[in-house]
């Protein structure tokens, strides 16, 4: 594999790292804080994601797709970012994290 650059000592977490950056379209949480990212997996310069989406019916699919793409690809190190979307096991709200929570606390929602 040809990297643009070298890759970081821990790939995973720097994609772990980019991703928090990556706020969900409707509220200004990042999808890990939300739960919606399952997980990530770095093959050399590629990184996989598993991730979810709060309803199958969501509106805001095409935008995170995007979002998460375009952030990664920003690492100098990725040269391609792979999708994996699931629906088991489904998102419920009690995936949402501690930090998470208390960010929706303060903008007055409830999780």
């Amino acid at each position: 594999m040809l990297f643009r650059s070298e890759p970081p000592a821990d790939p995973e977490a720097a994609a772990w790292a980019a991703l928090g950056e990556v706020l969900d379209p409707e509220l200004p949480i990042s999808l890990p804080e939300l739960g919606l990212v399952y997980g990530v997996e770095v093959d050399g310069s590629t990184v996989r994601v598993t991730l979810t989406y709060t309803a199958t019916a969501c509106p805001c699919m095409e935008f995170i797709r995007e979002d998460v793409t375009d952030r990664l690809e920003r690492e100098p190190w990725v040269d391609a970012v792979e999708l994996v979307e699931v629906w088991d096991p489904p998102w419920t709200s009690d995936r949402i994290t501690p930090a998470g929570r208390e960010k929706l606390r303060r903008l007055g929602v409830g999780a």
